[in-house]
């Protein structure tokens, strides 16, 4: 097995078959540093662990306002649409069971904007550091937007 932790698809550790949706995991994790300007994992001064994504998921989920999450070398330079989109698509492409994952298709699709993105669910991973309930609700729309 070769791959970077926190990068690496759930099916690298249990064992299942490997397909490209492992791919399409480590691409949301590299989005949300790109989303950020940090690492995923920081240790904050306090001790706490800071796990960025368990934030980009609460923070999409209660609607909060996704600029608190850009790069802060950004100084808010963002279209909040776009982040948002950003944001949904990298929560989306790390669900725990690869059948809803996106694909990498569908992902250009939709950061280019032709393509819309329901809210995803929490992963249960996410879930286990967070202390959140699960929510399994389902709702990745395929559909095109009017141009």
């Amino acid at each position: 097995m070769r791959g970077t932790r926190g990068y690496l698809a759930p099916e690298w550790l249990s064992g299942e078959a490997i397909t490209p949706k492992a791919d399409v995991f480590s691409y949301g994790m590299l989005l949300f540093e790109v989303v950020s300007g940090r690492r995923n994992r920081d240790l904050l001064e306090d001790g706490t662990d800071d796990y960025f994504p368990t934030r980009v998921v609460d923070v999409i989920n209660r609607g909060d306002d996704v600029l608190t999450l850009l790069d802060s070398t950004l100084e808010g330079n963002a279209t909040m649409e776009e982040l948002t989109r950003a944001c949904k698509v990298a929560c989306w492409c790390i669900q725990d069971n690869e059948k809803d994952r996106p694909t990498m298709g569908q992902i250009v699709q939709i950061l280019e904007g032709v393509s819309e993105v329901g809210t995803p669910p929490m992963p249960r991973f996410l879930q286990n550091l967070s202390g959140n309930p699960a929510d399994g609700a389902i709702n990745f729309q395929e559909t095109s937007s009017e141009a």
